[in-house]
């Protein structure tokens, strides 16, 4: 069953004829072989695409300031979690869906660089606070131009209901992924 493109039988001419639009013949390379798949199987693809892209845009930013991609998602989530006093890294390996130590590590690398602060919680001494310097926010805003118009490029096909409901439903597939993965992990 085709869930791409339809492809007018041998040998008749197309509806659209020769007005049909098409992205790329790349584009419509791959989607006539991914068109042959079953839809669950064609969905999982398309999100390993859309997360190599998001890679791809990650490695970008972070070259800007000379680290890797996951050093970068782990100053992406600080900009987006502090409320002026810090993030614990435990809240930050939750949101990255890593292990805290990988967070512990690399914090301590980009703090070296002079990206982030790294404080005890007035709290409990034992829980590590991230922050980022000035430097570092102003160049996430100097980007900020750039990431809007990417933004408003790639969602144009949403309105605010349709993204909250997409994203909503993108949630509850993770969450049954997150369990299907302890109930595989039990098995074995």
């Amino acid at each position: 069953m085709d869930y791409g493109r339809h492809e007018p039988p041998a040998g008749k001419k197309s509806a659209r004829g020769s007005d049909a639009v098409s992205a790329t013949r790349k584009e419509g390379a791959r989607l006539r072989s991914t068109g042959n798949l079953d839809i669950i199987r064609r969905f999982t693809w398309e999100i390993s695409s859309i997360n190599m892209y998001l890679e791809e845009l990650r490695q970008f930013w972070a070259r800007t300031l000379g680290i890797s991609g996951p050093q970068w998602l782990i100053l992406m989530a600080i900009s987006d979690l502090d409320k002026d006093d810090g993030v614990p890294v435990n809240v930050v390996s939750k949101l990255l869906h890593v292990d805290p130590s990988f967070v512990t590590t690399q914090s301590k690398l980009l703090e070296k660089k002079g990206l982030l602060r790294r404080r005890p919680s007035p709290t409990d001494a034992r829980v590590v606070r991230l922050s980022l310097v000035e430097k570092t926010q102003k160049h996430i805003a100097s980007l900020n131009e750039q990431y809007k118009t990417i933004r408003e490029f790639v969602f144009q096909e949403f309105d605010e209901n349709e993204l909250t409901e997409f994203t909503a439903k993108l949630a509850t597939l993770k969450g049954r992924l997150e369990k299907a993965c302890v109930r595989i992990s039990l098995d074995f």
